[in-house]
């Protein structure tokens, strides 16, 4: 004869049991993140890894739709910089903010293709190939891929041009760092640096407006910023780049 007790403790197990075969992996889960135009209408969206416009020549795995998604943190925060510079009569430009651990990956494999320069002239003319990996270009993991990291510009309201930031999105060199012809910690400009003062200047309208509202720059790119208090600092996300569906589930 079953002993009752071990028969109703095996009764209350089976829903548990069900349930499981339901859970989405905490990589696959996109339910606390948000289409970043749904919360900053006017942010203007180039994302360069779904077109052929970047430093590989082509569109990046993972991207199926041109659009920017972000957590839900990073979002508001971004909000409240859309505010501010909006203000001062500048919109944001997004060239990309989450990126699948897939497209971190194709990267991966383009940097060992040593033979496809396709597009070295226009991101990395000074930079064999050969030492995208040691020297920090190219990395296994990104910061993008945990869903609140972001590369960005700025858009002049009157003239619709993107402020002169003395160098490209995606431009591998020191062109790109954050000290390049001044210190960004005090502001000031190096006087004849290499970047004039009106473009080191640019560039630290969009540090100062970010770093206010909760962003920490990358000292190695002016247009790389990751929300401080990242809500998932040890999960790399997997879904693809594509406008969200509706009521998705939430994660067991």
């Amino acid at each position: 004869m079953i002993h009752f007790r071990k028969l109703l403790a095996a009764i209350v197990l089976l829903p548990g049991l069900f349930a499981c075969t339901e859970r989405t992996s905490p990589e696959e889960d996109s339910s606390d993140f948000v289409v970043l135009t749904d919360v900053i209408p006017d942010a203007i969206l180039e994302i360069r890894y779904f077109g052929t416009y970047n430093f590989v020549g082509e569109r990046i795995d993972g991207y199926r739709q041109p659009t920017a998604l972000l957590t839900r943190q990073a979002a508001d925060s971004l909000k409240a910089v859309s505010d501010e510079v909006m203000r001062q009569g500048y919109r944001l430009k997004i060239y990309d903010a989450y990126r699948p651990q897939c497209a971190v990956d194709d990267f991966s494999r383009w940097a060992a293709n040593i033979s496809d320069t396709l597009m070295k002239p226009y991101f990395y003319p000074d930079v064999d190939k050969s030492q995208l990996f040691e020297r920090g270009y190219i990395m296994a993991k990104s910061g993008h891929t945990r869903g609140s990291t972001l590369d960005l510009t700025l858009v002049d309201m009157t003239s619709g041009k993107e402020l002169d930031m003395g160098g490209t999105f995606d431009w591998f060199g020191e062109e790109s760092h954050a000290d390049f012809s001044g210190d960004p910690e005090t502001m000031q400009y190096t006087e004849n640096g290499p970047l004039t003062a009106s473009q080191f200047h640019n560039r630290m309208i969009l540090r100062k407006a970010m770093v206010r509202h909760g962003f920490k720059p990358l000292a190695e790119e002016w247009w790389h910023f990751t929300l401080s208090e990242e809500p998932f600092p040890d999960t790399y996300f997997t879904f693809p780049v594509e406008e969200l569906r509706k009521n998705r589930k939430k994660r067991n």
